[in-house]
């Protein structure tokens, strides 16, 4: 069975694009979604969904949202006065952005019994389905084209499954998935790059307690 290159299936949509969707692009923190928004903004009127209850800390919380909202801002400041980082142009539209609620007890629920399990297995994909059902919907609620998700840039996220989960998600909730492998094409470079030039805290563990244990 052929892998599927989700990246290029992402360019096929866009290259069929005859107008400017929306797209709810969920947002796991600052650095990975700074390539996300930077390519997105091309061709979507993107808004953020930082939706993120796996974090472990109000205090951690609190501060990769800030950076988000900081570098939202920077994002924006490019569009207002036409001076864009090399990677974007006049396309590039304004970034707005949603906050979802915090309640680290709905992770707590969802990871009971697998919090053995190593980072990257069950409990992953358990967390990977709490963000983006909570992603569509919102983003059915509010008439998005489309959802996507940062989480597909770093090289320690299974794309396929998340890829797997928003297609599942998107029939349940009738809101399209932009298939996407963010790390793809020198993404997750182009990320650190973006970290440096706006010098963004990057985190060190993906957020909750078993990602900061293990």
């Amino acid at each position: 069975m052929n892998k599927v290159n989700y990246q290029k299936e992402m360019e096929k949509i866009i290259g069929r694009l005859e107008s400017r969707p929306t797209l709810f692009l969920h947002s796991c923190c600052a650095p990975c979604s700074s390539y996300c928004m930077e390519y997105t903004r091309e061709y979507f009127d993107v808004t953020v969904f930082y939706y993120n209850p796996n974090i472990s800390s109000d205090e951690e919380y609190r501060k990769r949202l800030e950076e988000e909202k900081r570098l939202i801002a920077a994002f924006n400041k490019q569009v207002e006065t036409g001076n864009f980082v090399m990677n974007s142009s006049s396309h590039a539209t304004k970034i707005h952005i949603v906050e979802g609620d915090y309640r680290p007890q709905d992770f707590y629920n969802i990871a009971r019994g697998l919090e053995q399990c190593p980072e990257g297995g069950s409990r992953c994909f358990k967390c990977y389905e709490l963000r983006l059902r909570e992603s569509f919907r919102v983003a059915k609620e509010r008439g998005f084209d489309y959802v996507a998700s940062t989480l597909t840039i770093s090289p320690l996220k299974n794309a396929d499954k998340i890829n797997e989960i928003g297609f599942a998600l998107a029939e349940e909730y009738g809101v399209s998935w932009l298939p996407c492998d963010f790390k793809k094409k020198n993404g997750y470079k182009r990320s650190i790059e973006l970290s440096k030039e706006f010098d963004l805290y990057r985190q060190n563990f993906c957020g909750c307690v078993y990602s900061m244990r293990d």
